[in-house]
């Protein structure tokens, strides 16, 4: 049986499939000073539960996109180098990760394969090397399991009742700080959690919508 995400704790979401996610988690020394649990999920799977258009189906925004995630890895000095088809299908990457419970560093070898070898975990010659590297053996029939695809599930479904929306995430003090930019954010409420119940934060916080449908 699954276990549920423990809500209590701090959290973090993330896809293989995002480049963000791997700039974050490349800055992981700069987190705060607590055991994040890292948590994935597949974030098209967020995308279709909440009605949301990928990045891909907007051309103009692919590619800012895709620019963006360029300027931020060479502005914070880390090796970016983009798989040769993007979106992939991230779903095995995904499934290995919630097979082997990865930690911190068996995640972040894998964000480099695919983010700075620049190689693509969704082909059988991909996905093979990747299991190489982290020394998992029948990776094909890992991922196969029932209880790996609970477990990937159950994220899924434990990040939804969250109101996770997208990755990376953070989820700190019962909050979500969504994207790789939120990181200042994260800090100041890491070391001052009042922040988030000042009158001006829960104002905007639950303003109405001045648009109707």
């Amino acid at each position: 049986m699954t276990q549920p995400i423990d809500a209590a704790s701090p959290l973090w979401f993330y896809d293989f499939v995002s480049p963000f996610s791997y700039l974050l988690l490349e800055q992981h020394d700069k987190w705060p000073s607590m055991p994040f649990s890292l948590v994935p999920v597949s974030v098209y799977a967020l995308y279709r539960h909440w009605g949301q258009r990928p990045t891909n189906e907007v051309p103009q925004k692919r590619t800012f996109v895709y620019r963006h995630a360029l300027f931020r890895a060479e502005q914070l000095g880390i090796p970016f180098k983009m798989p040769p088809a993007h979106p992939f299908d991230s779903t095995k990457a995904l499934l290995l990760a919630s097979a082997i419970e990865a930690d911190v560093p068996a995640v972040c070898s894998i964000f480099r394969f695919i983010w700075r070898d620049g190689r693509d975990p969704s082909t059988p010659d991909g996905f093979a090397d990747l299991c190489q590297l982290l020394n998992v053996s029948h990776g094909e029939r890992l991922i196969e399991h029932p209880d790996t695809k609970a477990r990937l599930q159950r994220n899924f479904d434990d990040a939804l009742a969250l109101g996770v929306f997208g990755v990376p995430t953070f989820r700190l003090h019962r909050q979500l700080f969504w994207g790789e930019d939120a990181l200042p954010m994260v800090l100041y409420c890491a070391r001052s959690p009042g922040w988030l119940e000042s009158p001006e934060v829960k104002r905007i916080s639950t303003l109405p919508s001045g648009m109707t449908t």
